[in-house]
């Protein structure tokens, strides 16, 4: 268990369910909290954690906070500076980067060469360089424990196994958001609103418009590729409505080992805090006798294209995935913004990743230029 925890996005919906975990694990220091621009939000939790460090994502929202807690002996800093300084703060023994898209790639890095452990949630930073942050990991001694619920399972699944030999492919599990079973004429006139009503989980909008077009999912199989030293030829998806199998291994004798439970984040955050160890947690057991039938079948490529273009990517490599992930960052905000319509985000991250000059290889800098240039490109496609 570590002693000492620094959340990177404390206001969002994975931060805020890290600190629920932490409010019931005293045990556990709070160092730093960082935010976007969620000034009283933040307030709040400086009041209850009593961080050393809140970073803000501007200077005018540090100010604001400032002010706000003046009382408290909190110090307010703001930006990428003050995010890595979070990141890699003395005390902490562990930093959950729950920030959402590229931002977090920088402090993770920054944490990995403090030797921290990682509770990884912000899975932007494995797609765009998963390559570079396991090389650097594999360096300094980083732990990296994934906070996802269905990269939590494959780990969990996993922890006996010493030879990844051993495992024939990876299954990740995927509820089909909210509009799984319909059509393409049917999705062309899906909304916002339709868009972030998923059925099983409770997030931030931007993952739930990804749950919406499969592109999480894509995500996520970039992820495990990195994550998991795995081809992408062994790492599969199945739609799984119920959300109670989080995620499975199959190994090459034939067994399936999968990781059940209720569809709540708070899970595989406090194993990420506890890890090697388990505890009592405060989320309400799987009741196989009540939690009814479960069902798998096929992802629908045809209608939901974003899923094999992120597989297409991932077997380019290169800047493709970063390229593909700033694209889709740029028109999920377009889509939220109701500038652009549900498969205009499909249509733009495919055009943007046309667009943008292919690096086989790619540095840190390569992998920054690509996500710029395609983030350009979609409002410039527009």
């Amino acid at each position: 268990m570590v002693s000492c925890v620094s959340v990177l996005g404390s206001t969002g919906s994975i931060g805020r369910q890290s600190l629920d975990i932490l409010s019931r694990l005293p045990q556990i220091r709070v160092a730093a909290l960082t935010a976007g621009t969620s000034v009283q939000r933040m307030a709040e939790q400086c009041r209850r954690f009593r961080p050393e460090l809140a970073v803000m994502a501007t200077e005018s929202a540090a100010d604001a906070l400032a002010a706000e807690i003046a009382d408290l002996p909190t110090r307010v800093s703001w930006g990428e500076e003050g995010l890595i300084e979070a990141a890699v703060m003395p005390q902490a023994d562990c930093v959950i980067t729950a920030v959402v898209g590229m931002v977090g790639l920088k402090p993770t890095l920054a944490a990995i060469r403090a030797r921290k452990r990682i509770g990884l949630a912000n899975k932007e930073t494995l797609v765009c360089a998963g390559e570079l942050v396991m090389a650097e990991a594999a360096r300094w001694g980083a732990e990296i424990v994934p906070v996802d619920s269905e990269h939590s399972a494959i780990f969990q699944c996993l922890m006996g196994c010493k030879d990844r030999r051993e495992v024939k492919r990876l299954i990740l599990t995927c509820s089909g958001g909210p509009f799984f079973g319909m059509t393409r004429e049917q999705l062309t006139r899906v909304t916002k609103a339709d868009a972030l009503k998923h059925p099983n989980w409770k997030m931030g909008a931007k993952i739930t418009v990804d749950c919406a077009t499969l592109m999480n999912k894509g995500l996520e199989v970039i992820e495990a590729m990195r994550l998991y030293r795995m081809p992408l030829e062994q790492v599969d998806v199945v739609i799984h409505r119920q959300s109670i199998v989080h995620s499975m291994v199959e190994f090459v004798d034939g067994a399936v080992m999968a990781q059940l439970g209720t569809p709540d984040m708070r899970l595989p955050i406090q194993l990420a805090l506890t890890y090697p160890e388990r505890i009592a947690c405060p989320v309400e057991g799987l009741d196989l006798l009540t939690c009814g039938s479960l069902s798998f079948c096929a992802p629908d490529l045809e209608n939901f294209p974003c899923l094999a273009l992120a597989r297409q990517c991932a077997k380019l490599g290169g800047t493709a995935c970063p390229a593909m992930n700033g694209a889709n960052e740029e028109a999920v905000a377009l889509f939220l913004e109701e500038k652009i319509g549900f498969y205009d985000i499909y249509r733009l991250v495919s055009q943007a990743v046309e667009a943008v000059p292919f690096v086989e290889n790619p540095s840190l800098e390569d992998i920054l230029t690509a996500d710029r240039q395609a983030r350009e490109a979609v409002r410039q496609l527009r």
